[in-house]
C-alpha cells in the first residue's frame, strides 16, 4: 500500500496531472460539483472556479484539463495577482523585437504557448482593465496582438479562471468589465470552504498523515477521537492550504505512534467554539 501511494504522489509531481479519485471529499455539495467537473471537462466552454482562498480552486481546473480532449497538449497556469501591471500584457500576449526597452527578441505570451491547451488565468479578478479588453478580443475572436504588433494571430485555447473576489460586485462598482465576466462565467463552479464541510477534515488529515509517513518515514499511524474532534470543530481559515502545515507540526511534535490533541497547533487547541 506505501508503495502504491507513494507511485501515486510521484505520478502527480511528475505530469503535473490530477484525476477525480485525487480530490477528496463525501460531502453532497463536493459531489454536485466533481459531476459537473466531469461533465464540463468534455467542452469547450469556459469555466470560473470561486471560492476563499486557499480551498483548492486551482486543482479544478487541471482535473477538467486531465479529463478534457485537451490533455495531451499544454496547461499553463498564469498568477495574474503575482504579476505587475506593466508586463501583465506582455506575458499573457507576447511581444515583438524592440517593442519596448530590452525586448531583444520576438517572444510569444503564455496564450500562444498554449496554444491548442488550456490557460488557466487564476485571480482573474486582478487583471487590470486595458488587459481585460484584450482577453474578451481572445474569447469572442480566438485571436491575440502582440505587444508591438497590430497583425491578428490567430488561437485556439481553452480558457480557465479562478478567483476568490466577488466579480459580479466588482462589475457593479465598475472595476471588472461586464462583459468580460459574462464571457468567462459561463460554467460558474463555486468551492466552499472546509467549515462548512467539516465531515471532509477526517478524509483530508488521513490523506495528508499518510503522505507525511511517505515523505518522513517515521511510523505515526493514526489521529486519536480527541485530537480528530478539534479538527473538526477547528474554523480552518487557512482553508485545504492550511492542513499541509498542521499535520508537519503534529509530525514534528509527535513522538509516538498517534498523534494526540497537545500535537496540534495552538490555534487548533485553543480557539474558541
Amino acid at each position: 500500500r506505501n508503495l502504491e501511494r507513494e507511485n501515486e504522489i510521484l505520478r502527480r509531481s511528475l505530469t503535473g496531472r490530477w484525476r477525480f479519485h485525487d480530490l477528496l471529499s463525501k460531502n453532497p455539495r463536493m459531489q454536485e460539483i466533481f459531476g459537473l467537473v466531469k461533465e464540463v471537462a468534455s467542452l469547450r466552454s469556459t469555466v470560473l472556479v470561486t471560492g476563499e482562498s486557499g480551498v483548492g480552486k486551482e486543482f479544478f481546473p487541471q482535473v477538467i484539463h486531465a479529463y478534457s480532449s485537451r490533455k495531451h497538449n499544454k496547461y499553463i497556469a498564469v498568477n495574474c495577482a503575482a504579476i505587475p501591471e506593466g508586463t501583465i500584457d506582455s506575458e499573457l500576449f507576447g511581444h515583438e523585437k524592440g517593442a519596448f526597452t530590452g525586448a531583444a527578441k520576438t517572444t510569444p505570451g503564455k496564450i500562444e504557448v498554449a496554444n491548442g491547451g488550456t490557460l488557466m488565468l487564476d485571480e482573474i479578478g486582478d487583471l487590470p482593465a486595458l488587459t481585460q479588453v484584450k482577453l474578451l478580443r481572445v474569447l469572442e475572436e480566438r485571436v491575440i496582438e502582440r505587444v508591438g504588433d497590430n497583425r491578428p494571430v490567430a488561437v485556439d485555447v481553452r480558457i480557465l479562471s479562478a478567483t476568490n473576489r466577488d466579480l459580479a460586485a466588482m462589475v457593479r462598482a465598475g472595476s471588472f468589465r461586464e462583459a468580460l465576466f459574462y464571457r468567462i462565467n459561463v460554467l460558474p463552479v463555486t468551492i466552499p470552504p472546509v467549515r462548512e464541510r467539516p465531515g471532509d477534515v477526517p478524509l483530508l488529515a488521513e490523506s495528508f498523515l499518510r503522505k507525511m509517513q511517505l515523505r518522513t518515514g517515521r511510523d505515526i499511524r493514526a489521529i486519536s477521537a480527541a485530537a480528530m474532534h478539534l479538527l473538526m470543530h477547528y474554523s480552518w481559515p487557512g482553508n485545504v492550504r492550511e492542513l499541509p502545515s498542521t499535520s508537519e507540526y503534529a509530525f514534528v511534535t509527535c513522538q509516538g505512534e498517534t498523534i494526540e490533541p497537545e500535537h496540534l497547533p495552538p490555534p487548533v487547541r485553543h480557539e474558541e467554539p
